[in-house]
């Protein structure tokens, strides 16, 4: 079972892959509403220069200031429960390549990954909302320890997400890292997100995540990836710190 829904995902993230190089010759409108393929090329290859400077920049510098605070987590996270400091995971990131996300676990050591598939599935189908009409975040989950939810709650388990970002993997900001085992509900158009690097923070954070259909979040990648530049990564940036410690979007 286990190594059929493996295979699954292998033939999923390959087609996201040819998808997303399709969608990069979608039609465009005509040249006088846009600028020329000259111009267009350089401002991606400076935006995309500054961006990348900025994120190894900013992840080195983080992750020495936050070298204390690896250490009490890592403690805290072995003395609240048996198992590893660190959750590796595959993610899909640019160009529908696969790579592995670092994070502190948060969850019970082997917790399977079941309860968090079931729960896309039924988001995707008909999203679950609360009796305010928002978004019904996956709760009461008996796989997280005590010590995860206060990582969470304070998206401190996403620090260790720098290492990716220094690899060059990920980008401080960025749509979401997606799951393989999402990726079956995706429209075609979806798959333009895998156009940039994933990010820890993003459009999506900043605009109130847990309060987010599965579409909804799916559309705010889209748009971040259609209006992507450097400036506009620092305007989100200086939002993320507010979306953090709002209980609203925590």
């Amino acid at each position: 079972m286990r190594a059929r829904s493996r295979e699954r995902a292998r033939l999923v993230v390959a087609s996201a892959r040819s998808l997303a190089r399709a969608s990069s010759v979608q039609a465009r409108p005509a040249a006088s509403a846009v600028p020329s393929p000259q111009r267009r090329t350089r401002l991606r290859g400076l935006d995309g220069a500054l961006t990348r400077a900025l994120d190894v920049a900013l992840s080195t510098v983080l992750l020495i200031v936050a070298a204390p605070l690896f250490v009490l987590v890592a403690v805290a996270i072995r003395l609240d429960s048996p198992g590893p400091v660190f959750f590796c995971q595959s993610r899909v990131g640019l160009g529908g390549r696969e790579f592995t996300m670092v994070k502190f676990r948060s969850m019970e050591s082997g917790a399977p990954p079941e309860p968090h598939q079931s729960y896309i599935k039924a988001l995707a189908s008909a999203p679950a909302v609360g009796a305010d009409g928002q978004l019904q975040k996956l709760t009461e989950d008996v796989r997280v320890t005590l010590v995860g939810a206060i990582l969470r709650k304070t998206s401190i388990d996403e620090i260790p997400q720098l290492i990716n970002v220094l690899a060059g993997r990920m980008s401080i900001v960025g749509p979401r890292p997606a799951v393989a085992y999402e990726l079956e509900f995706y429209r075609p158009e979806h798959l333009e997100r895998f156009g940039v690097r994933p990010g820890i923070t993003g459009l999506w954070q900043v605009s109130g995540r847990n309060r987010l259909g599965f579409y909804e979040m799916l559309e705010l990648d889209l748009e971040y990836v259609r209006c992507h530049s450097f400036a506009y990564d620092l305007r989100l940036l200086l939002r993320t710190p507010w979306a953090v410690l709002s209980a609203d979007t925590a």
